[in-house]
């Protein structure tokens, strides 16, 4: 009893611990519709970011690159009246990434019906992107809210082209080290996977 009493201390000391510039650190709140992996700010510049994600599971790790080019407002009327900004991006492959675990726990978050494997020759795969807010923070099962503020950047990107596009959300949290992939809708599951397939 003694130990799950300590135990849940330290959760609820580490959960508001405050950061070096007094800000209050967020906990991660997983969901079943996401998979969370470990991010690091490569470079940035111009209205450019490169990103480095890391997945380790079941002794498997998978790294990929994540590029953002700058983002401009959006022109379509829902962009002007929620101020989104949009862009172009890619994901590229990072040698020595084993992909299979991380692309079996996408398949579940993303409701895909198929069996995905990583490609034989992996390429990098081009997205277009929505940013739909910044200073972000989780609700439970999932869900951003701008109240109370927080660390997290929502976007949404489409991969593929025509009737052969798919949409999936990607979130990131530099100030905790965490990126997410989140189903934007079941129906995309399939088309999502078999891009991300090319590249993870």
């Amino acid at each position: 009893m003694i130990w799950k009493t300590a135990t849940l201390l330290f959760l609820l000391v580490g959960c508001g611990r405050k950061e070096s510039d007094g800000s209050v650190a967020e906990p991660y709140l997983a969901d079943g519709s996401s998979v969370a992996f470990a991010l690091e700010i490569l470079q940035s510049g111009n209205g450019s970011q490169q990103w480095r994600g890391t997945y380790a599971s079941q002794g498997k790790v998978a790294k990929f690159r994540i590029e953002f080019g700058p983002a401009t407002p959006a022109e379509t009327e829902a962009g002007k009246d929620f101020n989104i900004k949009a862009g172009e991006g890619r994901l590229s492959p990072e040698a020595g990434s084993d992909s299979s675990v991380l692309l079996a726990d996408l398949r579940k978050a993303l409701q895909a019906k198929i069996q995905a494997r990583p490609a034989p020759r992996r390429s990098s795969v081009p997205f277009t992107f929505a940013n739909l807010g910044e200073n972000l923070s989780q609700t439970a099962g999932g869900g951003f809210s701008a109240k109370p503020p927080g660390n997290w950047t929502t976007l949404k990107i489409f991969l593929g082209e025509g009737v052969q596009e798919g949409e999936v959300f990607l979130n990131l949290n530099p100030k905790i080290g965490k990126g997410q992939f989140s189903m934007k809708d079941p129906d995309f599951g399939d088309l999502v996977l078999m891009e991300l397939a090319k590249v993870l």
